[in-house]
């Protein structure tokens, strides 16, 4: 099995900034992906920032030039730097990798229990 760790969430007045870090643990042969969604309250969980198959970042549009992706391959770990944060920032944000158990097995989404992001006006 694969775990996701998340950290790093909380409350900040607009404008400022905070680092979430997501490490994932257990029997990993490889990751293909790992990245960053966010669920508000009554909407669908959506893409912040991730990193794709060859290595390079997709992030919503509503985030760029804000925020920032960065991962640690040795540790299975990613990671997201959020500036500039507005209110509608809020919301549960959630660690996702693919990973695979052995050589063999297929990737499976794994997902992280979410950290609360709130962001004051």
């Amino acid at each position: 099995q694969v775990q996701l760790v998340e950290s790093g969430g909380g409350l900040v007045q607009a404008g400022g900034s905070l680092r979430l870090s997501c490490a994932a643990s257990g029997n990993i042969f490889s990751v293909r992906t790992m990245g960053w969604y966010r669920q508000a309250p009554g909407k669908q969980r959506d893409l912040v920032a991730a990193f794709t198959r060859d290595g390079g970042t997709n992030y919503a549009d509503s985030v760029k030039g804000r925020f920032t992706i960065s991962r640690d391959g040795a540790k299975n770990a990613v990671y997201l730097q959020m500036n500039s944060l507005k209110p509608e920032d809020t919301a549960v944000y959630y660690c996702n990798c693919n990973a695979r158990q052995n050589y063999y097995s297929t990737y499976v989404q794994y997902w992280g229990q979410g950290t609360q992001v709130t962001v004051s006006s």
